[in-house]
Order: C-alpha cells, then sequence, then structure tokens
C-alpha cells in the first residue's frame, strides 16, 4: 500500500486563506464573489447588517441571500461587467426591499482582483446610507418650509409697504388741506411742515417697494428721494439746485430709511434757511464707504451759520436728525463751508463718543 505524503500548502493559497480571513472579520459590510456572483467570503458585518446566515451564506449565488432581496437585474448585470473587466461598479445606489422590513439605500462598490491564478474574484462593499438620505430630506423639506415661510413673509411685507405709502398720502393730503382752512399764519406753517415730511416718509415708503428685496441701492434711492423734496419746494430750479452724489453703496432697508430720513430733514432745514430773499444757491448731498465706515453729508453754498449759534433754538429736525444718528451709531458734525453749512452724519466701525450737542448749538432752527 503506497502513503500518500501530505499535501504542502503553496504560497497562493495561503494568500486566499489570509484573504479570506481578513473579509469574514471585516468590520466593513464586505462579499467576495466569482465569475457567477457566487458568495466565496462574507463579513460578519454584512451579515448582522442584514440579517444573513455567515455560514449558510457561503457558496450561495448573491441573488438567493435573505428571502431573494438580493435578486436585483441591474445590479447583477453591473457586477457580472465588474467581474469580466468591462466596468467598474462604482457608487451604485440601490433600494433593498424586504418583506416586514424597512426599505434601506445602499452605496454598493465592486472591484476585480488581480491576483495569481485562474479564477475570477470580486470584491463587493456595501454602505447603508439610509439614515443619511433620510437626514437629507429632513434638511430638504425644512428648507423649503423655509423659503415657502420668507416667500409668504416677502409677500406681506409688500402688502404692509402698499398700504402704509397709501395711508401716508392720506394724511398729507388731510393736513394740506387743513392748512389752507386755518387762519393762523403759525398754524399754517406748521401744517405745511407736517404735510412735506409726511411727503418724505411717503417717497421712502414708495422706494422701498419699488425695490428688490434686500440691500437698497443708495444712489437710486437719494437721487429719487431728492427729485421728490426739490419738486416739492424748489419754486425755481434756474436759482436753487439739489446735486447727489453717492458712490455703490448698498445697505440694509431698515438703514436706508433712517438715512433718507436725516436727508430729508437736511435738505429741507437747508431750503427753508439757507437761501433767504430768494438767494440762489446749491444743496449737495453726498455719500460714500469704505468698509464698515459711511460718511453722509448734506451741504449748502448758503448764508451760513449765525455767529456763535446765537438766537438759534434746537428745532424739531434738529431732534430728529440726533434721534437717527444715535440709532445709527453715528456722530454729527457741523461745520461752515464758506460760504454756506455742511452737515456731516459719519460712522466709524471703531465706537465714538457720540456728540449730539454739536448739531444743537450751530444748526439753524428747524
Amino acid at each position: 500500500m503506497e502513503i500518500m505524503a501530505p499535501r504542502v500548502p503553496t504560497l497562493p493559497d495561503i494568500a486566499l486563506d489570509l484573504a479570506l480571513a481578513v473579509i469574514a472579520s471585516s468590520d466593513a459590510p464586505l462579499l467576495l464573489l466569482d465569475s457567477d456572483l457566487t458568495l466565496v467570503a462574507v463579513s460578519r458585518s454584512f451579515c448582522r447588517a442584514f440579517q444573513i446566515d455567515q455560514t449558510a451564506a457561503l457558496g450561495r449565488p448573491l441573488s438567493q441571500l435573505g428571502d431573494g432581496e438580493w435578486d436585483i437585474a441591474q445590479l447583477a448585470a453591473l457586477l457580472k461587467a465588474a467581474a469580466s473587466g468591462f466596468a467598474e461598479v462604482q457608487g451604485y445606489e440601490m433600494e433593498l426591499k424586504r418583506a416586514g422590513r424597512d426599505t434601506r439605500c445602499l452605496i454598493v462598490n465592486a472591484h476585480k482582483l488581480e491576483y495569481i491564478g485562474d479564477s475570477v474574484r470580486l470584491l463587493l462593499s456595501v454602505s447603508d446610507i439610509t439614515d443619511v438620505r433620510a437626514a437629507e430630506k429632513i434638511k430638504e423639506a425644512m428648507l423649503k418650509e423655509k423659503d415657502d415661510l420668507l416667500k409668504e413673509k416677502a409677500v406681506m411685507l409688500q402688502e404692509l409697504q402698499h398700504r402704509v405709502a397709501n395711508s401716508l398720502q392720506i394724511i398729507a393730503s388731510v393736513l394740506m388741506q387743513s392748512a389752507r382752512k386755518v387762519s393762523s399764519e403759525e398754524t399754517r406753517t406748521h401744517l405745511f411742515d407736517a404735510h412735506k415730511r409726511v411727503m418724505s416718509v411717503a417717497t421712502l415708503q414708495q422706494q422701498l417697494v419699488a425695490s428688490q428685496p434686500g440691500d437698497v441701492a443708495l444712489r437710486q434711492y437719494f437721487t429719487t428721494l431728492c427729485e421728490s423734496i426739490g419738486a416739492s419746494m424748489i419754486h425755481d430750479s434756474s436759482k436753487l439746485s439739489l446735486a447727489v452724489t453717492v458712490d455703490d453703496s448698498a445697505v440694509s432697508a431698515d438703514v436706508s430709511i433712517s438715512l433718507g430720513l436725516i436727508v430729508t430733514e437736511l435738505v429741507i432745514n437747508a431750503l427753508k434757511h439757507a437761501f433767504p430773499r430768494e438767494r440762489a444757491g446749491k444743496i449737495k448731498v453726498d455719500y460714500h464707504s469704505r468698509g464698515p465706515n459711511w460718511t453722509l453729508s448734506v451741504g449748502d453754498d448758503g448764508v451760513g451759520m449765525p455767529a456763535d449759534g446765537a438766537g438759534v433754538k434746537p428745532g424739531l429736525g434738529t431732534n430728529i436728525v440726533q434721534a437717527l444718528a444715535k440709532q445709527l451709531h453715528a456722530n454729527i458734525t457741523v461745520a461752515g463751508a464758506n460760504p454756506g453749512t455742511t452737515v456731516s452724519i459719519s460712522h466709524a466701525h471703531i465706537a465714538a463718543v457720540q456728540d449730539t450737542a454739536a448739531i444743537s448749538s450751530a444748526d439753524r432752527a428747524v
């Protein structure tokens, strides 16, 4: 009787056994398939994730795993193409549908292994991204809800602005009618002043209604505002002119309202006091910014300020400008322009001590 010598494992056999052991113990869901898509090795993590019996799975076609939920024609076609060397499966997204269980969203990657031997081996990795996709859907739904709310808010805001503008026009008409009926010259003057202020606010509202959502471009904003003021208060444009010089700055809607009111008060103040007895002249509105710092100035070449502010009593316009400048964290500076007066409202990024008393001692009464 001839005794056969025991078979000595070859290096490829040892390498294959090691590879099978690595796959079986991998923390990542891995499958090793042959050219017929039959399982050669399967990781324990794959079996845990998809409730597969690891021992029973070996040697079975992929399509027979579980209750047949892996029998997916498109997946099989892609894997066969990969096993033949015609393609690589990268980032293939699929749904795993199982009776009585939640559908899972999976990402599959498959690569043909290059090694010594005639057998084809296909390494398959599976990632469960169900929770990721669910989170993305929740995020998309929340973003859509947010967009819908913003659109609804924008529509409501625009409607409110239209109503406010219409209400201001009505108030202005009532003030004008009242001014024409009263006999007291002082009362009539106050009513006319109130009418002009209401009209300036109405102009601001019209600008905001006409502008697109977002920041307000100041050049067009100030230009239209000053055109409106000039049309209502400058009776002879050949003698008095109103010029606007503004850079490409844009500010939020609430800041634009404050700046517009300041411009209105300062321009009206100049028109009322800088050019007595039909004196000719020019008023210039200037705005420029550099980063967070900006300066708004309204200057005229009129009669200038009274010496040492003698006899000057701060009026309503002064108080309005002071309050708005404080709200904008800006400083007020009043200076003689030789001839005329220039009032500057400056905002510096580095906080400075407010000096709102300056305009009270130098400004003309409004």
